[in-house]
């Protein structure tokens, strides 16, 4: 008998686009991953694009007008092409060229931005769904080896302290300010990094799923290098 380690239980793998949206979240899988290695010169589109904020959009007509060697074409019509087949599926990609994003200095023993472990909610039912294109990826965390932090003693002693309302309220105001959203790893804990090119499927808390939200977060960008982000 082969014993999976916990990422392995967690990640679905899959061949192709028609197994990536046809295959569901079932039992502990919450994550499901298309392996791809690209071909093409995507830091081009990073460097031909004009990125005068932290976070820069690029839709598909100004991708379009960036002028690129034959390799930057080829990187272009992969993300043309994902773009096609996640709205022929009925999602709405955004394709983000990332220097870094806004920290959260409010509560500095308590981050909730997305560099930390975290889950997405909705109250609809939907997946996140992203690719690296290049730079820095991001990473998972089994459930299993993924601690609340609001269930920490020391954590939740201190957000008592922050919070001015009743015993009753403070529930509700861990919620309302996402604090119940977000984890950290547990000792040991076999944080897994999604790689380069790979489309990922990540489950997210909704009042129909059937499994576990996916722990994850964005990596902390290399100095001086963006990232190319394709997410929905």
């Amino acid at each position: 008998m082969i014993n999976l380690l916990p990422a392995e239980k967690q990640i679905q793998s899959v061949a192709s686009f028609e197994e990536f949206i046809s295959t569901p979240f079932q039992g502990d899988v919450n994550a499901i991953c298309w392996n791809r290695e690209l071909k093409g010169d995507f830091l081009e589109i990073i460097k031909k694009a004009d990125t005068q904020e932290n976070i820069t959009v690029l839709d598909e007509e100004e991708l379009l007008k960036l002028e690129l060697s034959e390799q930057g074409k080829l990187a272009r019509g992969i993300i043309l092409n994902d773009y096609r087949l996640l709205k022929e599926h009925g999602a709405s990609p955004t394709l983000n060229i990332i220097k870094y994003y806004e920290r959260d200095e409010e509560y500095s023993f308590f981050p909730t931005d997305v560099y930390s472990f975290h889950v997405d909610r909705s109250p609809i039912p939907t997946n996140t769904i992203l690719c690296t294109y290049y730079g820095a990826s991001s990473d998972i965390l089994p459930n299993s080896q993924a601690e609340q932090k609001i269930l920490v003693p020391e954590i939740r002693d201190e957000l008592k302290k922050q919070f001015t309302g009743s015993v009753e309220e403070f529930e509700s105001y861990l919620i309302d300010n996402f604090f119940d959203l977000h984890y950290q790893a547990k000792p040991d804990a076999q944080i897994i990094n999604l790689g380069l090119g790979n489309l990922w499927c990540l489950a997210v808390d909704h009042p129909e799923s059937q499994v576990l939200p996916c722990v994850h977060r964005a990596p902390i960008e290399k100095n001086g290098e963006s990232r190319l982000l394709l997410i929905c």
